[in-house]
């Protein structure tokens, strides 16, 4: 089995190294001072169910690997739209694509049976620029459970979970989701192919879509947002209009927001995605997360008038990153 992983940041380079592991063929593309640490080092992987280092090939040129059985995107969802020229040299006819995506997939309406089915969600797809790039019909889905980060050039720390949910976009359990998953297994990773993804995405987008911009909009880690009397009720209200919008869609996530809110206690003094971005100076990954869910409140008239509000100051914040 062959397969690249195009972004080989914190998760890409987790995952390409975990594949390896297993006697998967990995290319996994990357750049800069990471990109050349891997070429010497290899990926080193800290983790708390033991180190380990692998050893794949390592490039930043897409034509030195060829069409691949599977591509893992490990970008974020704003780099889909300029990826194409690095995607193309990657595929072959049945080539399948794995975003492993935080928020609303470009995706999402594809076929999901009902009154939306095709409909194309605007904030994450605009004109149809990323299905082009990325055609649905090659698309697997991805919900990333596992937290790792960049300790250093070429060295990857896991800090918790190892689950990567993945699913087709109609609901059946495919053939090549199930050795994609099979090859994950191998190398030490949970990766249940679900009938349901959507259930999943939802359930990860209700942490998401109140603690990242809240966290960028705050400066605060989890546990400040949480412990913090009021903001624990904004984030309250944002995820029971969230949960309001899923159920307008036909999608009701198996998680209380009590627990949510338990769970993301317990991850402590952890600064967000959203926030490491934001001190970075880079655009903050937003439309798919908030935005997005904001489109679909107008699309099914659910009404969420809090994360309207902090949709439009979070926006407003990431504008000037954007223009700078």
């Amino acid at each position: 089995m062959k397969v690249a992983v195009l972004g080989a940041g914190a998760i890409g380079a987790y995952v390409g190294a975990s594949l390896h592991r297993a006697g998967a063929d990995v290319h996994l593309i990357a750049r800069g001072p990471h990109l050349r640490a891997i070429r010497e080092n290899g990926v080193r992987v800290l983790s708390p169910r033991g180190d380990f280092t692998a050893t794949p090939h390592a490039t930043d040129d897409p034509s030195e690997i060829g069409p691949v059985d599977h591509l893992f995107l490990g970008l974020k969802a704003n780099q889909y739209a300029n990826c194409g020229p690095m995607v193309e040299l990657l595929l072959h006819q049945t080539t399948s694509i794995i975003a492993a995506q935080n928020g609303i997939p470009w995706w999402y309406f594809h076929g999901l049976s009902g009154p939306y089915e095709g409909k194309r969600v605007e904030t994450v797809d605009p004109g149809g620029v990323v299905s082009k790039v990325l055609p649905r019909e090659r698309t697997i889905g991805c919900v990333v459970y596992a937290a790792t980060e960049i300790a250093e050039p070429g060295v990857i720390q896991h800090l918790e979970g190892t689950r990567l949910s993945i699913g087709e976009p109609d609901g059946t359990i495919s053939q090549r989701c199930q050795e994609f998953s099979d090859a994950m297994v191998a190398g030490g990773l949970k990766c249940p192919v679900e009938a349901d993804l959507r259930n999943d995405i939802w359930i990860k987008l209700m942490g998401n879509i109140a603690f990242n911009p809240i966290s960028a909009l705050t400066r605060a880690t989890m546990a400040g947002i949480c412990q913090h009397r009021d903001t624990r009720s904004v984030v309250v209200d944002m995820m029971r209009e969230t949960l309001a919008v899923a159920n307008a869609l036909g999608v009701s996530p198996g998680v209380s927001i009590e627990r949510r809110l338990a769970g993301a206690d317990r991850v402590g003094e952890h600064k967000t995605s959203t926030l490491q971005d934001l001190e970075k100076g880079k655009p903050m990954e937003l439309d798919v997360i908030l935005k997005a869910v904001v489109e679909l409140a107008e699309i099914t008239d659910t009404p969420v008038p809090t994360l309207r509000v902090v949709n439009a100051l979070a926006d407003l914040l990431n504008t000037g990153l954007v223009a700078g």
